[in-house]
């Protein structure tokens, strides 16, 4: 038996790739700007990947479904004592990606976004709804009220407020795309 159990990596079929490096396709499509194509990605995609850290630095990662404010905002629910929630709580700083994992190999596409993220106030709480409430509408999903998040609910609303937006250029160099 093998360091690995009883996996054997030479047990493994090679991939159809197998000794090349797949390039990546033009991220950003000729007709389209860096905002553009941001803006396309985040309409397309209901889910963004969340990362955060702990107060020690751990990293973890989340998938959230989304609504987000042009390329400035970006709403989800959650409970606070998840662990992406948490951390939070403990260090704001977050990063986020937004992409279509159903792209083939070579023609992926992102938005990766560095933000400021947490629990939205009460003050802001009816704004942030709105944006998170038309996009649940839009997809045919309940829309969620104030009562939902708030007091003893068990579920909040975040945002992450967007500090830097980049998408990829053809040879794989972030753009940065301006804030709106």
């Amino acid at each position: 038996m093998s360091q690995f159990g009883s996996f054997s990596p030479r047990a493994v079929a090679p991939a159809p790739h197998s000794g090349t490096v797949a390039r990546m396709q033009t991220s950003i499509d000729a007709a389209e700007t860096p905002p553009e194509t941001a803006r396309r990605l985040i309409e397309q995609n209901d889910y963004l990947t969340l990362a955060t850290a702990d107060r020690d630095g751990r990293p973890w990662a989340s998938p959230v479904w989304f609504a987000a404010r042009d390329l400035a905002e970006f709403f989800w629910i959650s409970r606070p004592g998840r662990r992406h929630s948490r951390n939070i709580e403990g260090r704001s700083e977050v990063s986020l990606v937004v992409f279509d994992s159903t792209a083939p190999v070579g023609r992926a596409e992102a938005v990766y976004v560095e933000a400021v993220a947490r629990q939205v106030d009460d003050v802001d709480l009816a704004a942030g709804l709105a944006i998170y409430g038309a996009r649940s509408a839009a997809r045919g999903l309940s829309v969620w009220d104030e009562s939902a998040v708030r007091d003893d609910a068990p579920h909040r609303l975040y945002v992450a407020r967007a500090t830097a937006v980049f998408v990829l250029d053809e040879t794989e160099n972030r753009v940065s795309v301006a804030l709106t």
